[in-house]
């Protein structure tokens, strides 16, 4: 799986994408991150990106010709936007660009992205939730994480994918491990019944609940896949 990351601010990848399960998919090739500095493509000596916008109001607006640049040579991959106006990020979306091979993600920032942009070269606009951030990086990580977790050979369970979140539409069943009780804190006793029938029941039955009280949405909507991420 390859990901193509066009950002003003490259260094802000470097740690995360340097720990964890993406760090160890990066290291065995499971995994490739390229990242493209933006101002590479800037305009003039100080390599503008940005500029005031058209009828006037406040902020600045990335210019398309530096995205159009580095976007050009990156058209036959699948091109997403990270904006506030995107469609919300749902587990379905990750599930579905792990099986492209190769994915640009454009970090937008400022007041916003020219227009043009998101009409002529991205195939998809993506945001992470109804709240604003000062940029997309942080949206692109969290899809490089999503995404690269799915990636065969990545997470040492693959059958642990099968039962999370959002899988069935519904959040997932609580965990417990040990000690049995801690501060008079006990695990419910059919965890340690050893009924295996009785367990599995308990866990759908768990997970019907949480959502009905926890994520009414995925209950209302019916979709199976997931939910805005935050």
């Amino acid at each position: 799986m390859r990901f193509s990351v066009i950002t003003i601010f490259p260094e802000y990848f470097e740690s995360p994408l340097s720990v964890g399960i993406v760090g160890r998919a990066i290291d065995r090739g499971l995994v490739e991150v390229d990242l493209v500095d933006l101002r590479r493509y800037g305009k003039g000596p100080h390599r503008q990106v940005d500029d005031a916008p058209f009828g006037g109001g406040p902020g600045m607006v990335m210019m398309i010709e530096p995205l159009a640049a580095a976007l050009d040579p990156l058209a036959d991959t699948h091109r997403i936007l990270f904006a506030p106006a995107g469609r919300p990020l749902r587990q379905e979306m990750l599930d579905r660009w792990a099986g492209m091979g190769h994915v640009t993600l454009v970090c937008g920032r400022y007041e916003g992205v020219d227009e043009r942009v998101a009409e002529h070269l991205i195939d998809e606009e993506v945001s992470l939730g109804d709240f604003v951030l000062a940029g997309g990086e942080v949206a692109a990580l969290a899809v490089i994480e999503g995404v690269a977790r799915l990636v065969p050979g990545v997470v040492g369970n693959p059958e642990s994918l099968l039962h999370e979140s959002f899988r069935r539409g519904e959040i997932e069943e609580p965990h417990y491990t040990r000690p049995a009780e801690f501060r008079g804190w006990k695990v419910p006793d059919v965890l340690l019944s050893g009924d295996h029938a009785r367990i599995a029941a308990w866990r759908a039955e768990q997970r019907r609940r949480r959502t009905r009280e926890r994520r009414p949405d995925l209950v209302d909507d019916g979709e199976d896949g997931g939910t805005p991420t935050s």
